[in-house]
């Protein structure tokens, strides 16, 4: 090879050749110069090199790698399609990342999953679901019968959600029980535990980025499940082939069904489901422009006879452009649309039938655009910057009467915001063995009118007000938030990371319960309320062995927080006009170390995750200003998961998971008012909830398998052996002798058996 004085560009897209899909981290290595880059999340590379004759190489994980020798003397388009590997038969490949990527790339702290890890892992009622298989992660920690997660000692408020870049408010299907991500139309799931990448920002603890499928745009393609509680459908089509795709994808449950088989009357004229429907299309309307459009909408609905009913829902919309400048500069322009609101309606009639009740609403809606570039500067360096506006719609409580009812409309004041951030970051190569990725995020944000803002005391009490026009600023904040990775190669096959992170949190959420309810309220920051801050500094050890066919780390951190947000003894916080008086301000810090072993290939796959941790908070108006844990500090933290390939046509599968109690805070003794006993309570989360275990098992049966269509039963177990976990525990007279107190265990879940038939039209 010989190279001449000037520099040329190769760029392209790395799609998958059954469906069209761009493949998110492909791998492209040059062999001659030993270095190379991934695709982007459009699938988009772009390697810049001096002129010369070259053999690149395409890779990704489960599908055929293919070799390109191009001579390069000029910029070139080159489009690669992978297809899928015919060695996936034989054994089982399970990782979404490329090879050494956990190794060598500046991102620690990060995790992916592949598809197929989801809907391998057994869950409640068989439904594959990605928020509870994170869960399964180091440094992820669960509750059940709860939506939320908590990371690295955040509260489950500080994880920021995306759906195709849209913020999702509440994940939680039936109270918490599935999550509103139905996984026959996601395509890519990453979660960012620290060092989160400058481009995101506004959670102080994690970001979970979800892609939707684009839909192939090559043939015609269906899939489905029936299951015992609910069933989905999903349908791709191209509109033009090779140019343009959909997907449509809905999922509906059917316990109502059931309701109406029971004897008692109430039951049978109540309701309980959810449903969801995810949609996209895009369409490529030349060599350097392309368009998406995604949007999801779903919704709960519970009732209970002709008493009341109660629903909630998310609705997002994503339009996105994708243009690319030259063969280096790509360009993401996206406008996007968030809703969650929620609807109580209490039912009253009178003797002539007629309805008397009223409703009580609540919702948040957020408007925004974001510009985001990438520029290739060469293979070892890129450049990514940009900025984005937000335009946050609070409105916190609805009365609407309905009918002839008694019950006046009230209204609380609704709140208004605008959040603006722009970035810059690079990743550059100093040396062979030396990677770095450092970034800087400016965020500003205001609260704005109009309405009537009011100052509280630290008591809570009213001390002063002011009348805002619209568009006046209340009060605003802003801050850099700087980013930084540094990845040190010893060898081929390990390396040491450090990392430090700023992040900013302007919205938090009101709430009753740590793991998060449809009825809870998102307040912004105001002139009583700052915004947390959280800063996280992280090292870690990465080591591949034997071929990439096993990958281990551990992990160390240590995590402050600032402005955190408790609530006063006998918060308020329904329907409150001055909720914010309810509230209390402190700071946390949290710390740990996690351990993490996983197997990549072979008939047995799967890992090991080991979490020790501790969270604690202080407050002034909490114990004297005492610290004391967290209600979701858990030292310890284990959980095991493996996929075992028995034969062409039984796949096996389990997970353990172990962790420590809750903690709680019990009553310590108790008194007695006007004939009425009373529970006293000491300090704050002064005990724990026993140690929570659970085993859950799976199995799949292939039914057939052919070029055009697969279908499979999958039968799972979740607790296995019936473990009764304390969900809450309460406080009572004993039944045998009043003069005592005795503690009530209440368990969500015995063993859950499900089974479900899958389909799949190719």
């Amino acid at each position: 090879m010989v190279f001449a004085q000037g520099k040329f560009t190769v760029r392209g897209t790395i799609e998958d050749a059954s469906s069209g899909e761009g493949l998110i981290g492909a791998t492209v290595y040059l062999e001659e110069l030993g270095t190379g880059g991934l695709s982007n999340v459009y699938g988009f590379y772009s390697l810049t090199v001096p002129e010369g004759k070259y053999t690149l190489v395409y890779s990704f994980v489960g599908f055929e790698p293919v070799s390109r020798t191009v001579e390069i003397n000029k910029d070139i388009t080159l489009d690669i399609e992978l297809a899928p590997s015919s060695t996936e038969l034989a054994e089982v490949v399970v990782n979404a990342d490329p090879e050494d990527s956990n190794v060598r790339s500046t991102q620690m702290s990060v995790n992916k999953l592949d598809m197929r890890e989801v809907e391998a892992i057994p869950v409640i009622f068989g439904e594959k679901d990605i928020i509870k298989t994170i869960q399964l992660l180091p440094g992820i920690k669960s509750t059940e019968g709860g939506g939320g997660f908590f990371v690295r000692g955040g509260s489950a408020d500080q994880n920021l959600i995306l759906l195709d870049e849209s913020p999702v408010y509440n994940a939680s299907h039936l109270l918490g029980f599935f999550s509103v991500f139905n996984s026959d139309a996601i395509k890519d799931l990453t979660i960012y535990k620290g060092h989160i990448p400058s481009e995101y920002g506004g959670r102080a603890s994690s970001v979970l980025d979800i892609k939707m499928k684009e839909g192939n745009n090559k043939k015609f393609a269906a899939q489905g499940g029936i299951g015992l509680i609910s069933s989905r459908a999903t349908i791709e089509a191209p509109i033009v082939k090779d140019k343009g795709s959909f997907m449509v994808s809905g999922r509906r449950t059917y316990v109502d069904l059931f309701l109406r088989l029971s004897n008692n009357q109430d039951v049978k004229n109540s309701v309980l489901y959810f449903y969801d429907l995810n949609a996209k299309a895009n369409y490529k309307l030349g060599d350097k422009d392309r368009v998406f459009v995604s949007g999801y909408f779903g919704r709960d609905n519970f009732g209970y006879s002709d008493l009341f009913g109660f629903d909630w829902g998310n609705a997002t919309a994503t339009v996105r452009w994708n243009h690319l400048f030259n063969d280096r500069l790509f360009l993401n322009t996206t406008a996007l649309f968030s809703d969650y609101n929620y609807e109580v309606e209490i039912y009253a009639e009178d003797e002539d039938g007629s309805n008397n009740g009223f409703k009580v609403t609540s919702a948040i809606r957020d408007i925004s655009l974001k510009e985001d570039f990438e520029y290739y500067i060469s293979p070892q360096n890129t450049l990514k910057f940009g900025a984005s506006l937000i335009r946050h719609n609070f409105v916190p409580g609805e009365i609407v009467p309905q009918g002839d009812s008694y019950i006046n409309a009230q209204e609380l004041q609704r709140k208004y915001a605008w959040e603006t951030a722009a970035y810059i970051s690079e990743d550059f190569e100093f040396s062979p063995k030396f990677n770095v990725n450092a970034g800087l995020r400016y965020s500003w944000f205001a609260q704005v009118g109009p309405g009537e803002i009011f100052t509280y005391d630290e008591d809570g009490d009213i001390v002063g007000s002011e009348v805002y026009n619209r568009g006046g600023i209340v009060k605003s904040y802003g801050g850099f938030e700087p980013r930084l990775g540094l990845t040190y190669l010893l060898n081929e096959a390990s390396s040491i990371k450090a990392s430090y992170g700023r992040n900013r949190q302007y919205l938090h959420l009101v709430s009753n319960s740590n793991a998060g309810t449809p009825i809870d309220l998102w307040i912004p920051s105001s002139n009583n309320v700052k915004p947390q801050i959280a800063d996280q500094i992280a090292m870690g050890y990465f080591r591949n062995f034997k071929d990439n066919v096993y990958e281990t780390s551990v992990e160390v951190y240590y995590k402050g927080m600032q402005n955190q947000v408790d609530y006063r003894t006998g918060a308020e916080l329904v329907f409150n006009e001055n909720v914010e008086s309810q509230l209390l301000f402190g700071k946390g810090w949290s710390y740990g170390a996690e351990f993490f072993v996983k197997k990549n290939t072979g008939d047995l796959t799967g890992w090991i995750s080991y979490t020790l941790s501790k969270t604690e908070r202080k407050f002034d108006g909490v114990d004297y200003g005492e610290v004391y844990p967290a209600s979701w500090d858990r030292p310890h933290d284990l959980s095991i998961v493996g996929m075992y390939r028995l034969n062409k046509r039984w796949n096996l599968s389990a997970a353990f998971v172990y962790r420590t109690g809750d903690a709680v805070t019990y009553p310590v003794g108790k008194y007695e008012v006007e004939g009425k006993v009373i529970n006293m309570y000491d300090k704050r989360n002064n005990n724990r909830l026993p140690d929570y275990h659970r085993l859950d098992l799976g199995a799949t049966l292939k039914l057939k398998n052919n070029e055009n269509f697969e279908s499979d039963l999958n039968f799972s177990v979740y607790n296995a052996y019936a473990r009764k976990n304390a969900f809450i525990v309460n406080f009572r007279e004993s039944r045998d002798d009043p003069s005592k107190t005795e503690a009530v265990k209440f368990s969500l879940f015995s063993i859950l058996p499900s089974i479900t038939y899958n389909f799949r039209f190719k």
